[in-house]
């Protein structure tokens, strides 16, 4: 804490900002009792949320902040892909078990008797899927509808999974895919509970583009400033198609971080990420629930401003680059309204174009999509007049 402080020492509302955070952080602390010994003693639902605290800390806190019926169906939504996805990660899983198991996957929650026991490469991971049942349990208390958009989440992820287990990425069409199975399908999923849930216009689950997009910037993002995460781990998310313009190998960036080539490779991918955003700020214009906008606009622009951060930065391809703490929670804490998300947008974007070479290969591309970010953030976008009169003509 004190680092994140002495981090922020020059941006007083950082610090502020990181001090309601802390506090209000305090309400959602997970337990100091292992989950493995919370599991013997606490019912179905507590269980889920202490797993939840558990395995997502930050993610927990936003969740406990959406409307009560509607923070149930995202906790389970969150616990089941976690469960997939430890599946999916663990290179200890015999092949021949693991990828009909993801195919099969979404079955599992009408079946209280599933559950794995020595799988996950996180001991809370490993204890979530030895528990499994008590996540079915509750999955089964949610509304039918509920249920219907969790589990068809899950029956095409798992499918997408298994699929690259076999197939490379190659292509930005590859990249764009890959990044639909793992994140954009979440995006879709949550605007399928938010339409079930009533808390969000009915016509919502149907942006599917919009919320593809809102997991794909989300994704790239990650994708993009854990270059080096990746590589030592054995793990190739980066598109050869582009990689392969600036050099022959994946490793060379590493090697030669401050190379012109190296930095030119991560300016094409964030410009690849950029894309996103317009779709991204027309699906949050759509929303009009209030707790469940927080929920949605955040993470959106934590992505902007690590984008923002890793733009034309070398130390990428050397270490873990991350936003300040203090930039974060002050992020966290002032984006309520539309207008703060395009405010945000705005002067990140900008930050970008300041930093834009002129020599890059990709400077024409760059500023037409930040050129385009800019002209969403000033024009009315009319989808949300569009959507409305829908739903009046429905209604009628």
């Amino acid at each position: 804490m004190l680092k994140d402080l002495y981090q922020s020492a020059l941006f007083p509302s950082e610090i502020k900002a990181m001090l309601k955070i802390k506090m209000e952080g305090q309400k959602f602390a997970p337990s100091k009792q292992s989950l493995e010994e919370l599991a013997l003693v606490t019912t179905d639902k507590e269980f889920c949320y202490s797993a939840l605290n558990k395995v997502s800390r930050s993610f927990a806190m936003v969740i406990q902040q959406l409307p009560e019926d509607l923070k149930d169906a995202v906790c389970v939504f969150y616990l089941v892909l976690r469960a997939l996805d430890t599946v999916e990660d663990d290179m200890k899983f015999p092949e021949d078990k693991k990828w009909p198991l993801l195919r099969e996957f979404h079955k599992k929650s009408y079946d209280e008797t599933f559950k794995l026991s020595g799988v996950g490469d996180q001991d809370d991971y490993t204890v979530l899927l030895e528990n499994y049942p008590k996540v079915t349990r509750f999955f089964q208390s949610l509304h039918p509808s509920y249920q219907y958009v969790i589990s068809d989440i899950c029956y095409k992820m798992g499918n997408g999974m298994a699929d690259f287990s076999e197939k490379k990425v190659h292509t930005i069409e590859d990249y764009d895919l890959y990044c639909y199975y793992v994140a954009g399908l979440v995006g879709i999923g949550l605007s399928g509970l938010f339409s079930a849930s009533g808390a969000e216009l009915a016509g919502l689950k149907d942006q599917t583009k919009l919320s593809n997009s809102m997991g794909l910037l989300l994704q790239k993002t990650n994708i993009i400033r854990d270059y080096c995460e990746d590589l030592h781990g054995d793990r190739v998310f980066w598109p050869s198609d582009v990689w392969k313009r600036y050099a022959e190998d994946l490793d060379f960036f590493h090697k030669n971080p401050h190379h012109p080539n190296s930095v030119a490779c991560l300016n094409h991918l964030v410009t690849d990420a950029l894309r996103h955003v317009p779709d991204a700020l027309a699906y949050m214009s759509l929303l009009r629930n209030k707790k469940v906008f927080r929920f949605c606009a955040i993470p959106q622009v934590m992505a902007i401003a690590t984008l923002a951060k890793v733009y034309n930065n070398p130390l990428v391809f050397t270490g873990n680059v991350k936003i300040r703490k203090g930039l974060a929670a002050k992020l966290m804490v002032e984006t309520n309204t539309m207008d703060d998300v395009y405010e945000a947008f705005d002067q990140l974007s900008r930050e970008i174009l300041r930093k834009l070479p002129a020599n890059d290969p990709n400077y024409h591309n760059t500023k037409a999509q930040l050129e385009t970010i800019f002209a969403t953030i000033e024009e009315p976008n009319n989808m949300i007049k569009d959507l409305l009169i829908k739903e009046e003509k429905v209604s009628v």
